[in-house]
């Protein structure tokens, strides 16, 4: 920061006014919409206000932070239609921004949303800054359309880079951010864990063994998230099918719901499926289980391979951006390239070492305790703060020039 931005951001620290653009936050519960109503509690909870705009629905996943205004909305088609398209800002919803009058805009989401937020805060000289969640660029390939993804990346790039600052939750996605090109100014924004929630205290092999089924020398292999395609499930199942050619003993612990869930019984029919937990249910199956495996390449950091090391648990991941910032390979789990073969030999090796789990999982709980909520939002708030600076000088600028 320069002497001039820390001269503005002293003068200037007086309470925000966050409007929070996102295409999700309350009807269908993710790692991004954790973080965000996390933010909300948090900037509440320091004097600040928060209005959040977003799709909703008549029965949302769960009771979520701060005050909402439901943007009119239509379900996307085919599989995936429990998610949502925002139709912009029209009627009540523009009014209610109007009457908010913001000082700082955050769009969590590029979507059409997303991009009638940064018009209005382009005309109304509001600064905006943007958090990137999600490689959307990525998806096309999952659905039959991989011709479309340089296309999408194309619009992420002209999207982020009118936003004063872009916040990506890993450092591997920063640097992935800065050499694709999208943002102009990229931080670090990461995210906390709640170290009293997720414990291995909260194993419980009474439960293993009368709910899943599970013997005593089993080892439960983990997956947590929603059932798409986009989280690797293929990938998931294809190669702890591989594993337990070498680990006969290993079973499929599969924590979450989604479209594709039918198909990934089908693939597993072996596999205990929970259904969808959160709280305590969720800590304890996260510490019941005995190896932590997160396939998917689209995580810009992933809060369940966080929540997995808080748990006690070592990990398996994809080599891709959101994992190599959390896990120290061969140390608190294990990187490996996306592909069944490389990820049914990290099972396997796993499986059949339980020292070698103990002391990654020993050692992934230790790198969690590192993440504190309050510590890395408070960081955030700090950036906020900045961003306002660099608008306002970077608006005396071009009014001493016009002048």
């Amino acid at each position: 920061m320069s002497v001039a931005q820390e001269t503005v951001v002293a003068e200037e620290r007086r309470p925000l006014r966050v409007a929070l653009f996102s295409g999700n936050y309350n009807y269908v519960m993710d790692g991004p919409v954790r973080a965000l109503n996390t933010l909300v509690d948090y900037l509440e909870r320091q004097g600040h206000e928060c209005l959040v705009f977003a799709p909703t629905v008549n029965e949302p996943a769960f009771a979520h932070k701060g005050e909402l205004v439901s943007v009119p909305s239509l379900a996307l088609p085919g599989k995936r239609s429990e998610y949502r398209v925002g139709l912009g800002l029209r009627g009540n919803v523009r009014r209610r921004l109007e009457a908010f009058a913001p000082n700082l805009i955050h769009i969590a989401a590029p979507d059409y949303t997303g991009y009638r937020a940064l018009q209005f805060a382009q005309k109304r000289n509001v600064p905006v800054v943007a958090s990137f969640h999600t490689r959307f660029d990525t998806y096309p390939r999952y659905y039959g359309a991989p011709w479309a993804e340089r296309y999408v990346t194309n619009y992420m790039r002209k999207f982020y880079n009118q936003c004063i600052h872009v916040y990506a939750p890993s450092q591997s996605m920063v640097d992935e951010l800065k050499s694709d090109g999208i943002g102009r100014d990229i931080r670090l924004w990461t995210r906390g864990v709640d170290g009293g929630l997720f414990s291995p205290a909260k194993r419980d092999m009474a439960w293993r063994r009368d709910v899943c089924g599970f013997n005593d020398d089993d080892v439960a292999i983990l997956f947590v998230g929603r059932l798409v395609l986009e989280k690797g499930i293929d990938m998931f199942a294809d190669a702890f099918s591989v594993a337990r050619n070498a680990a006969p003993n290993i079973r499929a612990l599969i924590v979450g719901e989604g479209p594709e869930k039918k198909t990934f019984q089908e693939k597993l029919p072996d596999a205990f499926f929970t259904g969808y937990q959160a709280g305590a249910d969720l800590a304890r199956a996260y510490a019941s289980a005995d190896v932590f495996f997160n396939p998917s390449i689209t995580e810009t950091f992933g809060n369940v391979t966080l929540e997995a090391m808080a748990s006690g648990l070592p990990s398996i991941c994809a080599e891709a951006a959101g994992s190599k910032t959390l896990i120290d390979h061969d140390r608190t789990g294990l990187l490996v390239a996306p592909n069944v073969e490389s990820f049914a030999a990290g099972v396997a090796e796993l499986a059949n070492n339980e020292e070698r789990r103990e002391r990654f999982g020993e050692a992934a709980r230790t790198e969690s305790e590192a993440f504190s909520w309050d510590s890395v939002l408070s960081d955030l708030v700090d950036q906020y703060y900045e961003a306002l600076a660099t608008h306002r000088l970077s608006s005396n600028t071009a009014a001493g020039v016009a002048g």
